[in-house]
């Protein structure tokens, strides 16, 4: 299944926000959030306060519950979403990118973007049935949200760390053995 590319880039800026809170929090400082919003290309107005930090980092509870929700449940989220902010989504074009949806205006603070993104990036999973695109981390020692868009759907791990992490242990585990 190939979803369209800011789907994509909403589920991953989705996926890397709740994870930022899980042990070490990588999102404590506007220096990280500054990274955050340039890595994932978020447009419209960024404030650069202690208040717009804490908001965004308010955020990863609720898109956690949504990115872990069954289907039904999802539905149910993303219409609340929605609903709450008053999304009205349109096609719009700017920088180098082509079309692509926005729901909430520029000047709408950036955590409310970033929630009505991901609740519209949530609507193409959904109805593709595609939900178990996400997942929790394999590793017994994590709880972060694994995002695969992988062809054969291979992904365990929500990081790097994770894979490798385990990766060690089933190597030594191997080396016992023999």
């Amino acid at each position: 299944m190939i979803f369209a590319d800011d789907t994509v880039a909403a589920m991953a800026a989705a996926v890397e926000l709740v994870n930022s809170a899980e042990p070490p929090d990588t999102l404590t400082e506007i220096a990280q959030l500054d990274e955050f919003f340039v890595k994932h290309g978020y447009t419209g107005v960024h404030a650069r306060t202690r208040a717009e930090l804490a908001a965004v980092r308010a955020q990863r509870a609720p898109l956690r519950r949504l990115l872990t929700a069954d289907r039904d449940d999802a539905v149910g989220l993303v219409n609340a979403i929605l609903a709450e902010h008053r999304a009205a989504p349109r096609l719009v074009r700017h920088d180098d990118l082509d079309y692509h949806i926005h729901a909430v205006p520029p000047e709408a603070p950036l955590d409310v973007r970033m929630a009505v993104e991901t609740a519209m990036a949530m609507i193409d999973l959904i109805r593709a049935d595609e939900l178990s695109r996400l997942a929790i981390c394999a590793d017994e020692s994590c709880a972060g949200i694994v995002l695969d868009l992988s062809r054969n759907r291979s992904r365990r791990y929500c990081s790097t760390a994770c894979t490798n992490r385990n990766a060690v242990a089933a190597y030594r585990a191997r080396r016992m053995i023999s």
